[in-house]
């Protein structure tokens, strides 16, 4: 694998931040066996299926990580709850720096296809198909700071709520954490959503508030979740 792509997937500074966060690889008590694969090399393995949607089973050995390696230590890693502790550490380092812009909160929501699990459920606009719903909270440039998924036909009234309520608080330039974004929501479905947002004031932005680019990193973001409803590749 070449230096460059290794450094587009995991550049120095994310690594800075995701080291700490991963489970720390034990020795095997009854001693032997192969050394660890190197837990960056499994991370840029890791990214790299994410987001190109290759299957576990298709990942080129030049990763340094064998697909069966690769895919058990993303399941290890998703049961742990490493993606979602990931993201609110690179939550905190930009809000440190001041790089969220909490002038407005944006809201989308994106179906994918699901076959079972808890998270899924027939599809009002996919004929009935059974399906997950992946719902994004983002700051005003689009910076997602919120996932979640539900069954695809929980409504989008119903799923608002635990978006706003879910928003973390992330450590300020000054002062302490903030969690609440000013009073301005965005959203495509503004006559629904805006009797439960209550000193929100919600804006419509017609059928689209957020980039495809921005819902590739929500879905990153929300591996750990998708998990749970059985919608992520499988070996």
């Amino acid at each position: 694998m070449g230096e460059d792509l290794a450094q587009r997937l995991v550049p120095d500074d994310l690594w800075d931040s995701a080291e700490p966060v991963l489970s720390p690889l034990r020795p095997r008590p009854q001693g032997g066996g192969t050394a660890p694969i190197d837990q960056r090399a499994v991370s840029t393995a890791l990214v790299y299926v994410l987001t190109s949607g290759c299957a576990w089973r298709y990942l080129p050995l030049t990763f340094g990580a064998p697909p069966a390696t690769a895919h058990r230590r993303f399941s290890a890693w998703t049961a742990s709850g490493v993606w979602c502790r990931l993201h609110r550490v690179v939550l905190d380092g930009i809000g440190a720096r001041g790089g969220l812009d909490w002038s407005s909160v944006i809201v989308d929501a994106a179906s994918v296809s699901a076959k079972k699990g808890l998270l899924t459920g027939p599809n009002p606009v996919d004929r009935g198909k059974a399906g997950s719903t992946l719902r994004v909270l983002t700051d005003a440039p689009g910076l997602p700071m919120v996932v979640r998924v539900s069954a695809a036909n929980v409504n989008d009234v119903q799923a608002l709520r635990p978006l706003i309520l879910g928003i973390p608080a992330v450590r300020s330039r000054r002062g302490p954490r903030r969690r609440r974004p000013d009073p301005r929501l965005m959203s495509d479905r503004a006559g629904l959503v805006v009797r439960l947002v209550g000193d929100l004031d919600v804006v419509s932005l017609g059928e689209s508030s957020i980039d495809e680019g921005a819902f590739r990193l929500a879905f990153v973001v929300a591996v750990e979740l998708m998990a749970a409803s059985s919608a992520v590749p499988q070996r």
